[in-house]
């Protein structure tokens, strides 16, 4: 299971969305404005005036329990770090490139069918389809409703939660879901690949004509819907979204960023070829240079598509993983490793960003992960020492920030 909306398990990993301060939650009344059942009064209240039927909250009422639990597990996340690698190693496994590729076959017709509606291949909706609940198989055992609820009533995210508690009473309301049947992660997230109750009402199609959108238990809905919601995040149809590459060792590295796009012909001039050897294309298509590790690690050429994966889960770990896993299960070979610097570990991390803020840097949260900013203002200050600007943090650079030079 890989919640977006808020870590949870394995996603709790890269923190994939910021932290809403108390101040900014109390935009909408949560547990400072009285007691639970005053506000869920309210929340009925407000569900009735937005079109929710009395026979769906009534339907849904003896599930929507305060639940102390999620909050504890919500105010007690920790951001874990792991590199690519470490990740990629683990989460694109093997049982899940051939578990895609039989699952592709098994449901071939589903698939031809996706790409001609909405031109996304079978490699890309599987590999999320993996990652998310490895195939259905782990969706998540908490009440949804309950979860939602306690989250929207909590002050840290109300903001958040509250419409998403709505859109769940739709989804009864339409007889999409039974009430004791939602259960997912405990961030309220629901189905074979995860979606939070207000993407399920914009995004998922009934795709066999039975009558409700399941993306619980029926397949089709599952890969239609997954389908329907890429499209909606900026997929475009028939464009790649990475690449793998080989990088020569001279190379103007501050290019490597995913907000430079560049013609792959510029990049063929620079001498980066396929990870085999062969030529890339010469021709205007833009790119990115993705260095997950650095520039001794893995290289790839990511495109817009890619930005999609970002839009689905904002850690770079995650989407280059899942992008990654979606062309193994395409028929790539296994990527080249290299042989990059280790690891920066998860106090010096800290210790780094907090330096960075110092210099005047924004990082985000000075949390010990290295976020997209972190990596930006990393650049910034590489480039100040006259190091290798590859984004990728090194002992070396934290040296010179602690000396001051």
């Amino acid at each position: 299971m890989m919640p977006r909306y808020c870590s949870a398990g394995v996603a709790v990993l890269f923190g994939a969305w910021a932290m809403i301060g108390v101040a900014h939650a109390q935009t909408v009344p949560c547990r400072t404005s009285g007691s639970y059942e005053a506000w869920l009064t309210g929340l009925e209240r407000e569900a009735v005036a937005g079109g929710v039927s009395q026979r769906a909250i009534a339907e849904a009422a003896p599930y929507l329990k305060y639940d102390q639990r999620i909050i504890n597990i919500d105010h007690g996340q920790r951001v874990f770090t792991q590199t690519f690698l470490e990740f990629s190693s683990r989460m694109a496994a093997a049982y899940r490139i051939s578990g895609a590729q039989a699952r592709i076959k098994k449901y071939a017709p589903v698939f031809e069918r996706i790409d001609k509606e909405f031109g996304v291949p079978a490699a890309v909706i599987s590999s999320f389809w993996g990652l998310e609940s490895d195939f259905g198989a782990n969706q998540g055992k908490y009440p949804s409703l309950s979860s939602i609820a306690s989250l929207a009533y909590d002050c840290r995210r109300a903001d958040k939660f509250r419409p998403q508690l709505i859109d769940a009473l739709r989804l009864i309301q339409r007889g999409d879901l039974r009430p004791a049947e939602m259960q997912g992660s405990w961030a309220g997230e629901l189905g074979q690949t995860q979606m939070m109750p207000s993407e399920y009402n914009k995004y998922a199609v009934d795709y066999d004509n039975n009558g409700k959108r399941d993306l619980i238990h029926d397949v089709p809905d599952v890969l239609g819907s997954t389908a329907s919601y890429l499209v909606g995040l900026g997929w475009k149809r028939g464009q790649p979204w990475l690449t793998e590459v080989h990088v020569p060792a001279q190379l103007p590295w501050d290019q490597a960023d995913l907000d430079i796009q560049l013609p792959r012909s510029k990049w063929v001039s620079w001498g980066v070829t396929l990870a085999d050897g062969r030529p890339l294309p010469d021709d205007n298509l833009p790119a990115s240079l993705l260095l997950p590790m650095g520039r001794l690690g893995p290289a790839f050429l990511v495109y817009p598509n890619f930005q999609v994966y970002l839009q689905w889960n904002n850690s770079l770990v995650y989407s280059t993983t899942a992008a990654y896993l979606a062309t193994r299960i395409n028929g790539a070979p296994p990527l080249h490793r290299g042989n990059p610097t280790p690891a920066l570990p998860f106090e010096q991390v800290k210790e780094l960003q907090t330096l960075l803020a110092r210099a005047g840097y924004d990082v985000g949260k000075i949390d010990g992960f290295l976020g997209l900013k972190s990596r930006q203002a990393v650049k910034a200050m590489q480039k100040k020492y006259g190091l290798p600007a590859d984004s990728y943090p090194t002992e070396e650079l934290l040296a010179r920030m602690r000396a001051g030079r």
